[in-house]
């Protein structure tokens, strides 16, 4: 089986945060391209363990305005029609989201959703959630996005409707950030009260919950990282050899 991980990140100096550091402690290599500073994206993912999309601050329908979005949005069919486990977060999410044929829209009120807000996994999302009834995940953006009908909810929320899906056996997409480590979010937030953020929760409340969650938080997204990556088709190919 192949042993590295496509990461796509989407400015000059974004970074894989818990997610390349997890899944390098797993035995993975990460290819980390930034298509925002003209890296290519690869035609064939036959060399690849999993495909991870990250957030930034563009949004999906900025393709007019960003090149690099639209190739992305592009892209995304030949990873979807490949066996090749896809994990989108936040614009990632979005991004898979609209090119499933799902909406992506602001808050109708103007708000972003910055903070530890409650995630609600549904019946299905039980396959990823567990028993939880409500994970606190950390969440910095500004818009939403409808399911698609051919995807199954995993997860809602208060503010924005949709918080977790999937597609198919092996591509999922998340809104909130379970990658973010405690100083990048005190750097994210503190930008975002800079520029006073509509929605934003206090920063003394972000940290007293992340305090009470982030632990669990990060407990998840390990297990959920060797979920993920099981769900590969190919895995039953090796393992008749």
């Amino acid at each position: 089986m192949p042993d590295r991980i496509l990461c796509i990140v989407h400015q000059k100096h974004s970074r894989t945060r818990r997610v390349g550091r997890f899944l390098k402690r797993k035995g993975y290599t990460l290819d980390i391209r930034r298509p925002c500073i003209g890296h290519a994206l690869p035609e064939r993912l036959d060399d690849y363990a999993g495909v991870v999309v990250f957030g930034g601050p563009q949004s999906a329908y900025e393709y007019e305005k960003f090149d690099f979005i639209r190739q992305e949005l592009d892209w995304f069919p030949t990873v979807l029609d490949s066996d090749v486990p896809f994990l989108g977060i936040c614009l990632g999410c979005q991004m898979l989201a609209q090119v499933l044929g799902g909406r992506v829209h602001t808050h109708p009120e103007g708000l972003f959703e910055v903070g530890y807000f409650p995630v609600f996994p549904t019946d299905a999302g039980s396959e990823i959630f567990g028993d939880a009834d409500v994970v606190h995940a950390y969440q910095w953006h500004k818009d939403g996005y409808e399911v698609p009908d051919s995807a199954t909810v995993l997860a809602t929320g208060e503010r924005f409707a949709n918080q977790a899906f999937r597609y198919g056996r092996s591509a999922y997409g998340i809104q909130f950030h379970p990658e973010l480590t405690p100083s990048t979010m005190e750097l994210w937030s503190g930008f975002a009260h800079k520029r006073e953020v509509p929605g934003a929760q206090p920063v003394d409340q972000m940290k007293a919950t992340r305090d009470a969650h982030d632990r669990k938080v990060r407990r998840w997204l390990d297990g959920f990282l060797d979920q993920w990556l099981a769900t590969d088709a190919r895995l039953r190919e090796y393992s008749t050899f």
